[in-house]
């Protein structure tokens, strides 16, 4: 949210659709979760209530101590290490038929396809500009067709892989 706010003030609704255009791919939020974040935000002061509005509206924004905490989450704070139920379950493959694991593989490429498809949309859908947004969302949406490419490339590889050995 620190870092959606650190563009322009945003209400909760604003946040959610910003949210659902350019980051739903790589982190999931629910509306209870951003709506909750944002009051645990603005309890510790990292935003603030910049306007109200007709039904219970706000418009939050960024504080000067947001700021500063965005900053230190960003360049101090190591990235978590992604934890994958994906490759998981490739490990456990072998509990499994070779049939049973070479559909698991190719419904693995199809999903990488799928949302391949549905990353190459929302770029031809957004109108692109050089604000900071576009510049670093074109960053992070370029990352996520190559990853999609990649598992696809990958579990179609692991199925022909499989039908060798088999």
């Amino acid at each position: 949210m620190l870092g959606l706010l650190s563009e322009e003030p945003g209400s909760g609704w604003d946040l959610m659709q910003k949210f659902d255009i350019s980051l739903r791919h790589a982190w999931t939020a629910t509306q209870s979760q951003v709506y909750g974040e944002l009051a645990k935000l603005a309890d510790t002061g990292l935003i603030t209530v910049a306007e109200e509005g007709p039904r219970g509206r706000k418009v939050y924004e960024i504080t000067e101590e947001g700021r500063v905490e965005l900053r230190r989450w960003m360049i101090d704070v190591a990235p978590r290490p992604r934890r994958d139920d994906l490759i998981l379950r490739v490990f456990f493959l072998n509990a499994v038929s070779p049939e049973e694991a070479r559909a698991f593989l190719s419904r693995i490429a199809e999903a990488a396809s799928e949302r391949h498809e549905e990353l190459r949309e929302l770029h031809d859908r957004i109108d692109w500009s050089d604000d900071a947004l576009s510049v670093y969302g074109a960053l992070a949406l370029d990352w996520g067709l190559r990853l999609e490419a990649m598992q696809r490339e990958w579990a179609d590889w692991a199925r022909t892989k499989l039908r060798d050995q088999t």
